[in-house]
């Protein structure tokens, strides 16, 4: 609780940081086929990360099981472990979107209740990128000409 308490003079500061990350990714990635996490219009987003997800089209092959992922480069193509392999070659922090709770090695022999597989399909086509707000924008200018270059 303490350091909580310590950080909340900033909170809204960081807030503001993490606005601009996602709007810079926004606008740097407008012309690409993905999406970033929508904001509604009913709530107050704190950006805290920001999502990539790719379109269908051009996702490259890619096989993922609990501990390894296997893609294949194609030329306009990619997928999200490509992107984060380009990401960890400049040292940049990304990191696959969550993975839903029943694909987990603990619970993926037991059964569940779902009526859509949003979740297989979120993991499997996005990617949570780097969103520290001590990134500066020649950074993140970096981090976006790099992700731009997995779709070259």
């Amino acid at each position: 609780a303490g350091g909580v308490r310590g950080q909340m003079n900033y909170l809204q500061e960081h807030i503001n940081q993490k606005k601009d990350i996602y709007e810079r990714y926004k606008e740097g990635l407008s012309d690409l086929p993905v999406t970033l996490n929508p904001l509604i219009k009913e709530g107050q987003a704190n950006n805290w990360l920001t999502c990539l997800l790719i379109d269908e089209e051009v996702m490259c092959p890619q096989i993922r099981d609990d501990h390894n992922v296997l893609y294949k480069s194609e030329k306009n193509k990619t997928c999200p472990h490509e992107i984060l392999d380009a990401l960890n070659e400049i040292n940049a922090e990304g990191r696959p979107i969550w993975k839903p709770m029943h694909m987990q090695p603990l619970f993926h022999r037991y059964p569940f209740i779902t009526c859509t597989h949003l979740g297989e399909d979120l993991f499997r086509r996005g990617l949570c990128l780097p969103s520290d707000n001590k990134m500066t924008p020649e950074v993140q200018d970096y981090i976006i000409d790099v992700i731009r270059a997995c779709f070259e």
